[in-house]
């Protein structure tokens, strides 16, 4: 695949092919940007992508690298983060490896430039009147499931211990560098959960009950290439399939694109389980377990809908799409409820709590109070 430069619904500017990676410097240099800060992890490092990375910045000394990116994205390391980038003299952002690495970057972006705590800048305090301009950031994803590197948002585990939206068009990344070839060694588990992450996208993207013929378009185009047409699949079992990893970095991508449309139920009560710094849940995984549950509960109120998501991902019209997606579930080796998880019946209401609050509640085919969000919750926990 040759590399090529795609403007997208989101207004940034996507360079999308195998060995696109070997664009970051020029890309740099466009932007202005002399002194990258790159926020990554410790996995990306213990998988020899960072060394690869480094070869294609020059100068790039370790002042400038921040590995302790947590598996959920917490103010603590966003504080951490902003310290070492003000001292290091960076002028510009890298956000390289998964949703959180990305996520921790745009989040740095704005902390280094706005003062405040950032429960001033969620969704929950109208924060998006309050962010203005950012630092260049570049986003460059090593897996396909988020959606971030195009997204207008970042998700971060505040002080108050609430898992909340930061959201903002000043925080979608100037550049997104979309490399198949960055994916290859993701293993199987995290291909699936991560591919699951961006199917759970372009699913609730479409059955947000605001109106965005596009968006539902491209969420629908994401799901025949990841599920109608397998790539998904041929990615989980081969992970040196190139052009399954290609499609699924789009469809990644496409299912960040959609879900400016707005995301469900699914992430409300994703988001709820994803707080708890202690177990530390896999945001993918748990969109995948909570898919069938929720789907079922709004199958009712999708109306049309209901048979666009069906057609895309190949599912008769009189076939059980819930039935679909528990069985996708099993043979991609995922969790099969909850309590596999490590969530208990004692933190149910808590759970229920949180995600009835939660700003992708809002979008959701229909209304779900406290007690329904628990009813959720419960069944989910052992289904």
């Amino acid at each position: 695949m040759s590399i090529g430069t795609l403007s997208i619904a989101n207004n940034g500017n996507t360079i999308f092919g195998n060995g696109s990676v070997s664009e970051v410097s020029a890309q740099l240099e466009g932007l202005g940007v002399t002194k990258p800060f790159v926020v990554t992890d410790q996995g990306i490092a213990d998988s020899g992508l960072l060394e690869k990375f480094k070869e294609q910045v020059p100068n790039l000394g370790n002042n400038r690298v921040f590995l302790d990116t947590p598996a959920n994205p917490n103010e603590a390391s966003v504080r951490a983060a902003s310290e070492a980038y003000r001292d290091s003299g960076a002028d510009g952002i890298i956000g390289f490896g998964g949703g959180s690495p990305l996520d921790l970057a745009k989040a740095v972006s704005l902390s280094v430039s706005h003062e405040g705590p950032l429960w001033k800048y969620t969704t929950h305090h109208n924060g998006v009147k309050h962010i203005g301009k950012t630092p260049p950031v570049i986003a460059i994803p090593t897996t396909a499931g988020t959606g971030s590197e195009v997204s207008r948002a970042a998700v971060i585990i505040l002080d108050s211990g609430e898992k909340r939206i930061i959201f903002s068009p000043n925080l979608i990344p100037d550049i997104a560098i979309l490399d198949p070839e960055l994916t290859v060694g993701l293993p199987p588990f995290l291909t699936a959960a991560t591919g699951m992450d961006a199917i759970t996208h372009c699913v609730e993207a479409i059955s947000s009950p605001r109106i965005n013929a596009s968006a539902d378009a491209i969420g629908a185009s994401a799901l025949k290439d990841a599920l109608g047409d397998g790539a998904l699949l041929k990615a989980v079992k081969n992970g040196e399939d190139l052009d399954a990893r290609s499609t699924m970095l789009s469809v990644s991508t496409r299912g960040g694109m959609a879900f400016s449309k707005g995301l469900g139920a699914v992430h409300a009560m994703s988001h709820a389980c994803g707080k708890d710094e202690d177990l530390r849940l896999h945001h993918g995984t748990l969109n995948a377990v909570l898919l069938p549950t929720v789907l079922k509960f709004n199958s009712d109120f999708l109306g049309e809908k209901l048979l666009l998501i069906k057609n895309a991902v190949g599912v008769p019209k009189d076939k059980d799409l819930v039935g679909y997606f528990l069985d996708l579930n099993a043979e991609l080796g995922m969790p099969s409820n909850l309590s596999e998880m490590g969530i208990s019946s004692e933190m149910l209401p808590s759970l229920s709590e949180h995600a009835v609050t939660d700003n992708t509640a809002a979008t959701n085919p229909i209304k779900i109070d406290a007690a329904g969000y628990l009813e959720l919750f419960k069944q989910a926990l052992s289904q």
